[in-house]
């Protein structure tokens, strides 16, 4: 029983140190050309006012294609401080 317990402890601390880098990686640029290696998954926020007062520009590689990753653009609820 205590092996199983650490077990368990050991996995829940691998997983979440796993999962604490995926969600430090949102970054803010001021032109969507300054993205270079965009990955799936991965959001970038472009701060280059093309969206209304309040929000941010949300670029996100949404998909893997032949010609590289395709990039999804929204305007979000901008969080924060300008």
């Amino acid at each position: 029983m205590l092996r199983f317990g650490c077990g368990a402890l050991l996995g829940s601390v691998a997983l979440v140190t796993l999962a604490l880098p995926a969600s430090a990686q949102q970054q803010v640029v001021s032109r969507e050309q300054d993205i270079v290696d965009l990955r799936v998954g991965q959001r970038v926020l472009v701060d280059d006012g093309s969206c209304p007062a309040g929000q941010i520009k949300q670029i996100v590689g949404s998909q893997l294609t032949e010609d590289g990753v395709l990039r999804t653009r929204s305007c979000v609820q901008r969080l924060g401080k300008r």
